[in-house]
């Protein structure tokens, strides 16, 4: 018989070159999510992604990158990266991978991925991201981010 264990999974979605503002709420974002065993799914290279990464892999969760190459070149605190040759169709599988969608920043990829998100009918929780609606959950940090992924994972 097959269990089903799975460990729950949150996409985090952001620019490959954001502000230090930005790249320090993800890192606080990754510490939070991985400190509740929460996966980080993200697009593996730079910026809010990298950022992400780093804080996760610092409380000691574990990161996937689904990269946009056909090389296995991701950031150095990916630990599973996954090798798409999509370029920017790739976005389609880091926003379908996650339980809920967390955007910090960003510009029209995360735009597209935020998209994407409304229209699969995920939720999406953002950072200082685009306003296109009222199905966004805006939270001004971190702290408030995790909040709302808690009630909306119905986690304590």
């Amino acid at each position: 018989m097959i269990e089903n264990s799975y460990k729950r999974q949150v996409a985090v979605i952001g620019a490959g070159d954001c502000t230090t503002k930005e790249y320090e709420t993800a890192i606080e974002l990754g510490r939070s999510l991985a400190s509740l065993g929460i996966i980080v799914i993200c697009g593996g290279l730079g910026g809010v992604m990298e950022a992400v990464c780093k804080g996760a892999k610092d409380a000691g969760g574990i990161t996937v990158g689904i990269l946009p190459g056909e090389q296995v070149e991701a950031n150095s605190y990916v630990d599973i990266p996954i090798v798409t040759a999509m370029s920017h169709a790739r976005n389609n599988i880091v926003v379908r991978s996650g339980e809920c969608v967390v955007a910090v920043g960003g510009g029209y990829g995360t735009l597209s991925e935020i998209a994407i998100a409304i229209k699969l009918g995920k939720p999406v929780i953002g950072i200082n991201t685009w306003t296109v609606s009222d199905e966004i959950m805006a939270a001004d940090s971190h702290d408030e981010a995790i909040s709302l992924i808690k009630k909306t994972l119905e986690i304590e």
